[in-house]
């Protein structure tokens, strides 16, 4: 039987090999580490700042409201209420760091068991990925949400949102405070019938109007749902807040008579009543001009999507406020004053009042976190970087327009008094009592539209008015936005033009059959 001779200098070699691509290997891996942690750190300290920055307004907001409170408050009882918020900082920062603290571990979890797989290839020299491999994919992916994916989100403003200048939309008709413009069809082989029931869409004050034009260019845009399915579509835009004195002071009743207006516009136009078409905020402020009877005879039917109908019903912001000792449940700590003397509220405070509410889903870190694990994928296939999620990025982070305080108050005085068990609003317009069950006796169609998972305006929320007067009732899967995000693609599991669900109508296809059914009784 014959042996291979035993070669030293052979078994030298290889070991030799091994060393050096060894050493480079893990030298390689070091230095992408490095570079990770340094990645890692702008990361952190970008999306702190993103937390911070409207914290920073509060704090200014809330030390100059407090200078007046502790005037009229003993020394005693200031000291009191500050050591109750102080308990009450110290839960909502409970909650964040346990949200942040369940995200990390399950993502170094996972990338620890990669990490060692990795160390243990590069260390026998085996097939796979090795530890220069892996560190390499971690930098990259730390660079992808860190500064590529910024970049996208600001990029997509080209896309996302209104473009009034780039000739899909008419200007009808203006306000001191508003403008209104008619949505033309993205689709060339729609002709809008001049002879439809038209619609007017009111969008949210604090969320924007350019969510319902989420990505017209991706067949993604509540307001063109409708106008491509040939309806004479409207919106109603408030003019820019900052540079529009009469917009800075408006009030309810002015958004009573501006509504009347614009409703006398397009029913001369069209021949028509209209259709009013609520978003969020939009459908609470739409819902009150309709009750206030300023658009008697103006107006036959109302559309309301994720709209907060009695806000004292939210259970998640209701429990927040409960925890929020009463000293500070006061608009005036999101209130600042503009060099001309007026006073807005300040829409990136509103926003961050949100974020604390949700902080186990909103801090700072768990955000970061949750971007990695968004686009991390096995072997350095990242998830590339949607449009989708790069516009509702951009609204989220861009889209926070400052308010009147008379409208936040409307809204801040239905998130803390409740509809009486008659029916009426928490708040009136022109003097007069605004009750629910003058839908029912003017006779106007009413659609209420909510999101399963909606987190900011829960079912109780939206579906209020069923305690006192019928509504047709349209059930949305997923989110808060999703109706303008989502299901406003046509070819979607729940288009808005369509029937879905359990026979449920989209708020496209009931004004559709609104019209046809005016046009058989005509």
């Amino acid at each position: 039987m014959r042996t291979t001779a035993y070669n030293p200098m052979t078994w030298f070699t290889d070991w030799m090999n091994y060393a050096s691509e060894f050493s480079l290997t893990t030298s390689g891996a070091l230095t992408e580490s490095i570079q990770a942690a340094q990645i890692h750190a702008n990361g952190v300290n970008k999306y702190l700042d993103e937390f911070n920055i409207p914290f920073e307004i509060a704090l200014g907001a809330f030390n100059a409201r407090e200078k007046e409170k502790m005037k009229a408050h003993s020394l005693q009882r200031t000291m009191k209420d500050h050591y109750e918020l102080l308990l009450f900082n110290l839960q909502v920062a409970e909650k964040g760091s346990a949200g942040t603290f369940n995200i990390m571990n399950s993502f170094y979890v996972q990338k620890a068991t990669a990490a060692f797989s990795a160390w243990m290839n590069t260390c026998f020299n085996q097939k796979g990925e090795n530890i220069a491999s892996f560190a390499t994919q971690q930098r990259q992916l730390l660079e992808k949400v860190v500064y590529r994916y910024p970049e996208a989100i600001k990029a997509i403003r080209s896309e996302f949102g209104f473009h009034f200048d780039n000739g899909g939309y008419i200007k009808t008709a203006e306000t001191d405070r508003f403008d209104l413009f008619q949505v033309l069809p993205t689709d060339k082989n729609v002709t809008v019938r001049t002879d439809g029931k038209p619609v007017i869409i009111i969008h949210p004050y604090v969320l924007g109007a350019n969510i319902l034009a989420f990505l017209p260019s991706e067949n993604r845009s509540y307001v063109h749902a409708f106008a491509n399915q040939g309806i004479p579509t409207y919106v109603r835009v408030i003019k820019d807040i900052h540079n529009t004195p009469a917009a800075q002071i408006l009030t309810g009743e002015d958004d009573a008579r501006d509504t009347r207006f614009f409703c006398e516009k397009v029913k001369a136009l069209h021949g028509r009543e209209v259709t009013l078409n609520g978003f969020c905020q939009g459908g609470f402020i739409a819902l009150a001009d309709i009750l206030s009877g300023e658009l008697d005879g103006l107006v036959d039917a109302l559309i309301t999507c994720v709209a907060p109908m009695d806000g004292s019903r939210s259970e998640a912001l209701t429990e927040y406020m409960q925890h929020l000792p009463p000293r500070f449940r006061d608009l005036g700590y999101a209130v600042k004053s503009l060099p001309n003397g007026n006073q807005i509220v300040d829409g990136k405070v509103m926003s961050w009042v949100y974020k604390l509410k949700s902080m186990e889903r909103e801090a700072p870190l768990f955000s970061l976190y949750r971007d990695l694990m968004m686009f991390d994928r096995p072997g350095g296939h990242f998830k590339p970087i949607s449009k989708t999620a790069a516009a509702i990025n951009h609204w989220l982070i861009y889209d926070r327009n400052d308010l009147p305080v008379d409208i936040t108050q409307m809204s801040f005085d239905s998130y803390t008094i409740p509809v009486t068990a008659e029916g009426a609003l928490p708040i009136k317009l022109f003097g007069r009592e605004l009750n629910f069950k003058r839908l029912a006796a003017k006779n106007i169609s009413f659609l209420i539209c909510y999101a399963k998972m909606d987190d900011l305006v829960d079912e109780p929320c939206a579906l209020a008015p069923l305690d006192f007067i019928d509504a047709e009732v349209t059930a949305f899967p997923k989110g808060h936005g999703s109706i303008a995000t989502s299901w406003s693609d046509p070819s979607s599991a729940c288009a808005l033009h369509t029937r879905f669900g359990d026979n449920q109508r989209g708020p496209v296809r009931f004004q559709l059959d609104l019209d046809e059914t005016v046009a058989k009784e005509v």
